[in-house]
C-alpha cells in the first residue's frame, strides 16, 4: 500500500489504495477527503426536500425543518452504514441520503390530495405515515433477499428506474420554468426563469467535458453555487427560510401528526422494492472498489445490513419529518478518485451532515435558492436517473420477451401519467394507485415478468 501523504484531490493508480477499508487516516486527511464526499452529495441529498416543498406549498418554516432533517438523517444513516452495529450496516464506505426515486410519486399523490382539499399539514402527516410504513417492507426485504432478486429482476428493475427518471423530467422542467408559483403568477417559463435554469444547466455540461476529474465530481456544486450568485444580482434569492429559522434546530419527531393514505403507498411500495435492489448494486460497486468480495457469506452479509439500514432510516426520516433515503452511488467516484476506501471516513462526513443540518441557518441558505436555479441542475440528476435505468436494461439479454415487457410496461406507464382520464371510470381507489405511472409501470413489469415464461431460443 502506498503512502497515506497523497492529498485527497490526486488520483489514485487503478490497482491501488492509498487507504484501505480499515486503515484510519490522520485528521486532516480524514477531513479533506470527507469534504470532497459531502460536495458529491449535499446537493442530492437537500434537492428531493425542496422540490417537494415547493411543489405542495408547505411553508418557508416547515421547509427549512424538513430540509435539516434530511441531512441529519442523512448523516445518522452514513454512520450507521460505516460503523456497522450487529446486523445493521455494510460496514463500508457508504454515504446515504434522501432519495430521488419518492420525488415523482409524493409529488403527484400529494398535489392531488391538496387538489382534493386536504390541508398542506394532512398531506405532509400521510406522506410521512406512508414512509414509515414503507420502510417495513424494505427492512423485511433485507432478510429474504435471494428470493425478492428472483422476484424482480434486473429487467423489472430497469424498467422501473427508467420510468421514474422519465417521469421526473417533467417535474425538473416545471421547476426550470419557475416551478407552479411561477405557474400562477404568469412567470412561468419568463426571460429571467430560463436564463437561470439555462445557465445552471450548460455548467454542469461543461464541466462534465473538462478532464479534471475532481471538477467533473463537483459540477453540481459550482454550477449551484454560479446560479445563485446571478440569482443574487438579479434580486431573486428570498431569505425568508433562513430569517424564520431559530439559532438551532432540536429535531421534532412527528411535527405535523402521522397519518395514511393507500394511494400513496401502493406506488411507494413499488418503489422501496426497487430501491432495495438498487442497494444491492451499490454496495457491491463499493466493495469492487474497495477491494472487497463481490461475492460470498461477506458480500451477502454486506448487502443485507445495507438494505435493513436503508429501510430504518426511512423509518426514522418519517418520524423525523423527511422523506425516504437510499444509498448513493455518487460516493464510489470520490473513491476511485482519491483512491481512499477507508470506511473511518464516514465519521467525518456523517458529523458534517448532522452539524449543517442542526444549523437551521444552512437550510435557509439553501432554500433561497430560485427553484429555476435548482430545476437546472435537477434537470441533469433526473435525467441521469433515466439513463441509470437504461443502462440496467442494457446489461440484461433484450430477448423478444424482455422487449415485449419493456413495450408494454413503459406504453401503460407513460400513458396513464400523461392521460390519467383514461382511469376516470374505474374505482376510485384503484385510480388513485395507477394514476402514478411508476406504479403501473411497475406493476404491469412484475406481472408480465412472472407470468410470461423464459424464452429458450437465443437470438
Amino acid at each position: 500500500m502506498s503512502s497515506i501523504e497523497q492529498g485527497p484531490g490526486a488520483a489514485a493508480p487503478a490497482n491501488e489504495l492509498v487507504l484501505g477499508l480499515e486503515d484510519k487516516p490522520r485528521p486532516l486527511i480524514g477531513m479533506l477527503a470527507a469534504l470532497q464526499h459531502l460536495l458529491a452529495i449535499i446537493v442530492p441529498i437537500v434537492t428531493p426536500g425542496l422540490l417537494i416543498c415547493q411543489a405542495l406549498g408547505v411553508s418557508a418554516r416547515d421547509t427549512n425543518l424538513i430540509v435539516s432533517m434530511s441531512l441529519v438523517i442523512s448523516g445518522i444513516a452514513t454512520f450507521v452504514q460505516c460503523r456497522r452495529f450487529g446486523p445493521f450496516g455494510a460496514g463500508l464506505l457508504i454515504v446515504q441520503g434522501t432519495s430521488f426515486n419518492f420525488v415523482g410519486p409524493l409529488i403527484a399523490g400529494g398535489a392531488l390530495m391538496v387538489k382534493q382539499g386536504t390541508p398542506v399539514e394532512g398531506v405532509m402527516a400521510a406522506i410521512f405515515g406512508v414512509v414509515i410504513a414503507g420502510s417495513f417492507v424494505e427492512m423485511g426485504v433485507s432478510r429474504i433477499l435471494p428470493f425478492i432478486k428472483r422476484l424482480i429482476s434486473p429487467l423489472v428493475t430497469g424498467i422501473v428506474v427508467l420510468m421514474i427518471g422519465l417521469t421526473l423530467i417533467k417535474v425538473g422542467l416545471i421547476s426550470m420554468g419557475g416551478g407552479f408559483t411561477a405557474m400562477g403568477n404568469g412567470t412561468f417559463a419568463n426571460g429571467e426563469n430560463l436564463l437561470l435554469s439555462g445557465v445552471v444547466l450548460a455548467i454542469i455540461v461543461l464541466l462534465n467535458r473538462i478532464p479534471v476529474v475532481w471538477m467533473r465530481s463537483c459540477a453540481i456544486v459550482i454550477a449551484l453555487a454560479v446560479g445563485y450568485a446571478l440569482a443574487g444580482y438579479m434580486g431573486r434569492l428570498d431569505f425568508t427560510g433562513m430569517h424564520e429559522a431559530a439559532l438551532f434546530q432540536v429535531p421534532m419527531p412527528l411535527h405535523f401528526g402521522l397519518s395514511f393514505s393507500w394511494a400513496l403507498f401502493i406506488p411507494m411500495l413499488v418503489i422501496y422494492l426497487v430501491t432495495s435492489l438498487e442497494a444491492i448494486g451499490d454496495v457491491t460497486a463499493t466493495s469492487k472498489v474497495s477491494r472487497e468480495p463481490v461475492e460470498g457469506p461477506v458480500w451477502m452479509q454486506r448487502i443485507k445490513g445495507g438494505v435493513l439500514v436503508n429501510g430504518a432510516n426511512s423509518l426514522l426520516a418519517g418520524v423525523f419529518n423527511t422523506f425516504p433515503s437510499s444509498i448513493f452511488a455518487q460516493n464510489n467516484g470520490v473513491i476511485q478518485l482519491t483512491g481512499i476506501a477507508s470506511r473511518h471516513i464516514g465519521i467525518w462526513i456523517a458529523a458534517m451532515l448532522v452539524l449543517l443540518g442542526l444549523l437551521p441557518s444552512v437550510a435557509g441558505v439553501i432554500q433561497a435558492v430560485p427553484e429555476p436555479v435548482l430545476g437546472g441542475a435537477a434537470m441533469v440528476m433526473f435525467g441521469a436517473v433515466a439513463a441509470s435505468g437504461i443502462n440496467i436494461l442494457a446489461s440484461t439479454r433484450l430477448d423478444r420477451r424482455a422487449l415485449l415487457i419493456i413495450a408494454v410496461s413503459l406504453a401503460l406507464g407513460l400513458g396513464v401519467a400523461q392521460v390519467p382520464e383514461f382511469l376516470a371510470h374505474m374505482p376510485s381507489a384503484l385510480r388513485n394507485v395507477l394514476e402514478s405511472g411508476v406504479a403501473t409501470g411497475g406493476i404491469c413489469a412484475l406481472v408480465l415478468n412472472w407470468f410470461l415464461p423464459e424464452s429458450k431460443e437465443q437470438h
